[in-house]
């Protein structure tokens, strides 16, 4: 009896530790997208922001994404680093300065490693692969914009995806600004502004 309650209690435990594991695994991805805009500072017609997408997943890998979003006014795109548009646009109504994007709901993807320093910034620059705990970056010069708090108005309609991944991003909501140290770690400065956007992972296709 002994061995046969010792066997039974041994099925149990291993059915539990399953359950477990498997509970585990279904949470394990628990976490999201957060795309952080910090407008850094204005420019004659707009403002100068560095774009951030934090991945809050615990296990599940980005591979390949790819952002996007409307602007609310008639926004371009002056110039990127650390990534860029998928089409130009329709620009022909400037004649001197061309921006990098004229689209209304620009597309924006991340550039390749070994990508030319000086169109770089920190945290860019790896085809798109957003591993988990980890973050993305570029930086964007926008024009025809607001060029105040009062004044410019966050882009609406964002959507990240990524090959076989498939994920829903809430509004734009505008959150403290975020503040940053220098990099003797002697003084903290903040940005203008910062937009905050949480994108849910929703399925894998």
């Amino acid at each position: 009896m002994e061995s046969l309650f010792s066997a039974m209690m041994i099925v149990l435990l291993l059915v539990s530790f399953s359950c477990l594991t498997s509970s585990e695994a279904r949470s394990s991805n628990n976490g999201n997208i957060t795309v952080k805009w910090d407008l850094m500072n204005w420019t004659p017609d707009g403002y100068v922001a560095v774009v951030t997408a934090y991945n809050y997943q615990k296990q599940r890998s980005v591979p390949g994404w790819t952002m996007s979003w409307r602007w609310t006014k008639k926004e371009v795109i002056w110039s990127m680093v650390g990534a860029q548009t998928t089409e130009q646009g329709d620009c022909s109504k400037f004649k001197f300065n061309i921006p990098h994007s004229c689209m209304r709901k620009p597309i924006v993807v991340d550039l390749l490693p070994g990508t030319p320093y000086n169109q770089q910034i920190a945290n860019c620059c790896k085809n798109g692969i957003l591993k988990p705990g980890l973050e993305s970056s570029f930086q964007l010069a926008v024009g025809n914009a607001g060029t105040s708090s009062k004044t410019a108005r966050m882009p609406v309609n964002f959507t990240f995806t990524a090959p076989k991944q498939q994920y829903i991003c809430g509004p734009t909501k505008n959150v403290r600004p975020t503040r940053f140290i220098t990099a003797d770690k002697r003084r903290m400065t903040r940005a203008m502004m910062t937009w905050n956007i949480t994108c849910v992972f929703h399925k894998a296709t």
